[in-house]
């Protein structure tokens, strides 16, 4: 988040607060107090400002229409060990809660009236790869450990790959599942 407070601009970084008026002058500095370099002899202190991060913001689901919910729900459990947590119907559609590391999808079916469009698939570019259209590309998780070695484990779990695990940088690998319904999940090696 971002906020510019008398020529001193302010975000937050992992519960705390960076000032800078230019590159030399980066300070971190606690949520509630802020001390800014206005010139070499004087200091500032800015203090009472609120947190700028909303702490009532936080994230809650990724919301997947699948033809098959049941099936979709359970290739995240066989493929990638998600659990299921929730099934049940609403606006008259199947929907099912998976959590898969620690984060929530919300698998439902189609309702009344929807006739989803079909996804465009994953397609290579000279240096990344990308569904090339607008809104949500993909998803992505870490994965702590030897990427290309998990990756044969998902093979024999029969789990397909939109792209083939590749080194994105020296020594950074990632590759992208292909999910049910045109889903792409990215996986970033950990270091």
């Amino acid at each position: 988040m971002l906020r510019h407070v008398s020529d001193i601009f302010l975000f937050h970084k992992s519960g705390k607060f960076q000032t800078w008026q230019n590159e030399s002058s980066l300070m971190l500095y606690s949520e509630r107090e802020f001390v800014s370099r206005q010139n070499s002899s004087r200091i500032e202190r800015i203090t009472g400002v609120t947190n700028l991060a909303t702490q009532e913001l936080s994230f809650d689901h990724i919301h997947l229409i699948a033809r098959d919910p049941e099936s979709t729900a359970n290739w995240y459990v066989d493929a990638l060990g998600a659990e299921i947590k929730a099934s049940y119907q609403t606006r008259n559609a199947p929907q099912i809660n998976v959590d898969l590391g620690g984060v929530t999808l919300l698998v439902r079916g189609q309702r009344n009236g929807e006739v989803p469009g079909e996804p465009s698939p994953m397609r290579k570019f000279a240096d990344y790869s990308s569904h090339n259209e607008w809104g949500t590309d993909h998803f992505g998780y870490t994965y702590h450990g030897n990427l290309r070695k998990y990756c044969e484990e998902l093979r024999l779990k029969g789990v397909q790959f939109a792209v083939e695990p590749w080194e994105f940088t020296p020594g950074n690998w990632l590759c992208y599942l292909a999910a049910p319904d045109g889903v792409s999940i990215e996986i970033v090696e950990g270091k």
